[in-house]
């Protein structure tokens, strides 16, 4: 009875160590365990520890691109009657513009070869002479221009658009600003003794020709009229306003070499003088195209022969010539006629 009940106890002592060796894990887990924990693998990263993602967008609806969204299905029915209704729209806008465009009269005088008092063709008279060519032309209106009227000259083959060109110019010098140093683009035409206002190219080449009109009525044989042009709100209002101003003082300064005349004496008013007179200020505004035209002046028409327009009959103009093509053009109240 004694050995049943050993066999029993060691039974139950072997039943136990089994439960415990179960318990506890072998040593080759534990090698595996400390493998997979050796220093070479990541430690676990601390969430505080990140960076904050500050530029992440916020969550809404819109900027997670979860709006509600409706394609439609474009089929002939549906597209074949938008694209006919719009064609008719911009076929009855087309007629309202031709219509317009129609009313504009103009009358376009080629004065490049006209000739001065002593019959001297006045486009060979600054080569010849190195001085001014006076010149008159005589021309007839066969229609009235109705006001507003606006005169214009035209210049060929002036590529304005050269990349130097447009280039040859300061515009911090023309915003008025005390500049001792000139824009490298300028040369040459930057110095010359003193610092020349305005340098550059496009300045020095400025269109200088000057005209006085004269209108004669034919049927009351009355004295010429002198027609009254006027000179301001003939450059862009951005212009005149924002990239245009005086400085404070021009001593230092000097003419551009081709120039009859310093800056601040281009006109005889002093409010269109300076860098913010307005024929340089038209020309300073390059042109995309070589043949090209610029605003010169606008009829006055305050006058009482002229409030209605430019009668029809005799004009003459005097020209201090330079050389260009001269246009007079009605305006309508959507565009004028262009060249």
């Amino acid at each position: 009875m004694a050995t049943n009940a050993d066999n029993i106890d060691e039974i139950v002592r072997v039943d136990e160590s089994a439960k415990e060796q179960r318990k506890r894990p072998s040593t080759a887990s534990k090698g595996r365990e400390e493998e997979v924990a050796s220093p070479d693998a990541e430690a676990p990263v601390d969430v505080e520890s990140k960076p904050k993602m500050t530029h992440m967008p916020s969550s809404s609806r819109l900027k997670q691109q979860k709006l509600p969204a409706w394609q439609p299905i474009l089929t002939a029915k549906t597209v074949l009657p938008l694209f006919f209704a719009v064609g008719v729209a911009f076929v009855l806008l087309g007629t309202v513009l031709l219509v317009y465009s129609n009313n504009v009269r103009e009358f376009i005088y080629d004065y490049t070869n006209c000739v001065n008092s002593n019959n001297i063709k006045c486009s060979d008279f600054p080569a010849l002479y190195n001085t001014n060519c006076m010149c008159t032309i005589k021309f007839e209106l066969n229609d009235n221009f109705p006001a507003p009227v606006f005169i214009y000259y035209a210049l060929k083959n002036f590529y304005q658009n050269h990349r130097r060109y447009v280039k040859s110019r300061d515009d911090k010098q023309l915003l008025g600003k005390n500049v001792t140093t000139l824009n490298t683009d300028c040369a040459p035409f930057d110095v010359d003794g003193g610092q020349i206002a305005p340098c550059g190219a496009i300045a020095n080449s400025l269109f200088n020709d000057t005209f006085s009109f004269k209108y004669y009525n034919v049927s009351t044989m009355a004295p010429p009229i002198s027609v009254g042009l006027l000179a301001r709100d003939i450059a862009w209002t951005t212009d005149r306003v924002v990239k245009f101003r005086n400085p404070t003082s021009w001593d230092g300064t000097v003419k551009p070499k081709y120039w009859q005349r310093p800056v601040y004496n281009l006109s005889n008013t002093t409010d269109n003088n300076g860098y913010q007179n307005e024929d340089l200020i038209v020309w300073m505004r390059t042109a995309a195209l070589p043949t090209f035209r610029k605003l010169f002046r606008r009829v006055d028409h305050h006058q009482t022969e002229f409030l209605k327009g430019l009668p029809k009959g005799n004009y003459t103009v005097d020209i201090n010539y330079s050389r260009s093509i001269l246009f007079f053009s009605s305006c309508s109240c959507l565009s004028e006629s262009n060249f």
